[in-house]
């Protein structure tokens, strides 16, 4: 797996559209990452699953999962002028929707819009953020135009442009965690070369960033004896504590919590070594937030491990990551799979 196909696959995935409960556009996009490595179905949910590797009889089952939802906001209420009001879908940091331009997906097609904004010449320097209750994306379009193209309950995505920086950073919305799906889509396709013994099953999961019942849903159906799960943490940058997060291009993060299961953190964390695979330590004392949370309990219950990427600016249209953090999570999944029997 080279790093440009990383690279490539983000691109395709985080310009698809997806926020939570309505995931159809990136649900298609990586129906068709997923449709050369097996059957792809979606569960009642919406969420994406794939069985890449068939095992042999009485092997384990191993799910490898990923939360394919975004954050963003829906439309409640059309207003005088052609404004949307909003709420929002996920948490969004409100300090930053200002003047921020959108996409608003209606029923008749993709229309752009804008957040608006106070003029700071209007402005007495005593404002304080704008609460959610508070935002309206102006649209340009009059009443009666708005009413005709837009109704409530239409999603809204923010706009921004995937771009490449130094040290293979990748800038985009959606990172999290479409980064972690595209690690989950790698791992599978490094499998197709050296069949491991096991079961092998892909899931990308709806609506992690409102509730994790993607997640929790499609564990209960699968009934997998054990999970691999990839999601995105803090990256190291400016206002993060060092000791709150990751380090940029440091490599995957392993993840130890209550939900994570103390033997599989063991050997990931050992197979990281033996295989010179870049890694670094995360440590939790409680809930991981995350889908581990829900699919650790799900059914009889299911023997957890956690990755983590590191990234910046998250829940942001600046959503930042390393391509090569996101390939070493890839190879660390498949070594994993390789061995379990």
């Amino acid at each position: 797996m080279e790093l440009q196909e990383i690279i490539a696959m983000t691109r395709r995935l985080c310009e698809a559209p997806g926020t939570s409960g309505r995931e159809d556009g990136a649900a298609k996009a990586a129906e068709e990452l997923l449709a050369p490595l097996g059957p792809v179905t979606r569960n009642p949910l919406g969420s994406v699953l794939c069985c890449v590797n068939e095992g042999e009889p009485g092997t384990p089952h191993l799910m490898l999962e990923a939360h394919l939802d975004q954050i963003g906001m829906v439309v409640t209420r059309l207003e005088k002028g052609g404004f949307l009001r909003v709420a929002n879908v996920g948490g969004l940091d409100c300090r930053l929707l200002p003047a921020s331009p959108v996409t608003v997906h209606a029923k008749g097609g993709r229309y752009s819009g804008v957040i608006s904004s106070t003029p700071p010449h209007l402005c007495d320097g005593k404002e304080k953020p704008p609460k959610m209750e508070d935002i309206l994306v102006d649209t340009g379009l009059s009443d009666e135009k708005a009413r005709e193209v837009f109704a409530p309950g239409d999603p809204i995505t923010l706009d921004g442009a995937f771009t490449l920086l130094a040290n293979d950073l990748m800038l985009s919305p959606s990172q999290d965690d479409r980064v972690g799906c595209v690690a989950v889509i790698a791992a599978a396709r490094m499998l197709q070369a050296e069949k491991p013994k096991c079961r092998v099953t892909v899931c990308l999961s709806a609506q992690e960033e409102t509730s994790g019942y993607g997640a929790g849903t499609a564990a209960f159906a699968l009934a997998p004896d054990m999970a691999l799960l990839v999601d995105v943490s803090f990256g190291d940058g400016f206002g993060v504590k060092d000791h709150e997060c990751g380090k940029m291009n440091g490599g995957v993060e392993i993840d130890l919590a209550p939900a994570v299961n103390r033997p599989i953190f063991e050997r990931l964390r050992e197979l990281a070594q033996e295989k010179d695979i870049p890694w670094q330590l995360h440590a939790m004392g409680g809930r991981t937030g995350t889908d581990t949370d829900i699919v650790a309990a799900s059914g009889r219950g299911v023997k957890c491990g956690l990755l983590s990427i590191p990234l910046r600016s998250m829940h942001t249209a600046v959503e930042t990551v390393s391509a090569q953090d996101v390939l070493s999570a890839a190879r660390l999944m498949a070594e994993f799979a390789k061995e379990v029997q």
